[in-house]
């Protein structure tokens, strides 16, 4: 059997898991995951800025379209 083979093993489990657990966090507990995995990660963001700006404006962009729509814009 091959590692990723191995790795794979059981992994709809985990994203099930992973699903239950996002969805019991509160407001609150989400925004300070994410402020923790930006704080973790904040040196690859900047290291690769030049790399990557264009891609996650774009992605900033179409969360705020998605967050306008959700409160009734």
């Amino acid at each position: 059997m091959s590692d990723l083979t191995i790795l794979r093993e059981g992994w709809e489990l985990i994203e099930q898991e992973e699903l239950r657990l996002l969805r019991a966090m509160t407001v609150q507990e989400s925004l300070d995951h994410w402020l923790q995995l930006q704080k973790a990660f904040e040196w690859q963001l900047t290291n690769t800025t030049d790399l990557f700006e264009q891609q996650r404006h774009a992605a900033l962009i179409e969360l705020q379209s998605r967050l306008y729509h959700l409160v009734g814009g």
